[in-house]
């Protein structure tokens, strides 16, 4: 059979990482009742391998640079939604002053949820706290007041209703992960499990 009768994809369609399709909708997935955080009570916390902390309040926040990144998201339940546009201040900003040898970052969040990245995987212009999605305020159901947003990795990375990153010495699993998701989450490799 010739390539032609196979269905050869047109150079018009976008390439998405394998077993994903395209969706032009926002589905709505999280793991428990989605949290409900004012403002004046929300705060961002990193706490590095010896304790240090650095603190940040709502107004602190949102007081720094912000970026405006447009990217594509990729969930591990085979939905992927190109061109993304987010309002956050970037991971780079947020590091610049912490000293720390830590590899690894267990990401927190109000409800209970946690996260594993290793930190490179935080800097470089890789990731963002994110408070605005689309031109308005992040709705909580999306993760609002503020979520982590690491495109390059799947979705389920990217934390939702986020207050803290803890830095560490070694890899410590988080919520999915401990449930036999994968520990990096790479969506073009198609790590969606523990063996992928």
């Amino acid at each position: 059979m010739s390539p032609g009768f196979q269905g050869r994809r047109r150079p018009s369609e976008p390439a998405l990482p394998p077993g994903q399709y395209l969706t032009e909708d926002f589905p709505v997935l999280s793991a428990g009742p989605t949290p409900r955080v004012p403002r004046p009570d929300w705060e961002f916390v990193i706490t590095t391998e010896t304790g240090a902390e650095f603190r940040w309040t709502w107004d602190e926040m949102w007081s720094l640079p912000t970026e405006t990144p447009t990217v594509d998201i990729h969930c591990v339940t085979h939905w992927s939604k190109l061109g993304t546009n987010w309002e956050g201040v970037s991971l780079d900003t947020l590091l610049e002053g912490v000293d720390t040898a830590a590899d690894y970052a267990l990401v927190h969040s109000y409800g209970g949820y946690t996260t594993n990245l290793p930190l490179d995987d935080l800097r470089d212009g890789q990731a963002w706290i994110v408070h605005r999605y689309d031109g308005g305020d992040l709705p909580a159901e999306h993760g609002g007041p503020a979520r982590l947003l690491v495109p390059h990795l799947y979705f389920w990375k990217s934390a939702k209703w986020v207050r803290g990153i803890r830095l560490g010495l070694t890899d410590e699993p988080g919520f999915w992960e401990t449930a036999g998701y994968h520990d990096y989450g790479d969506p073009w490799r198609e790590q969606r499990y523990q063996g992928d």
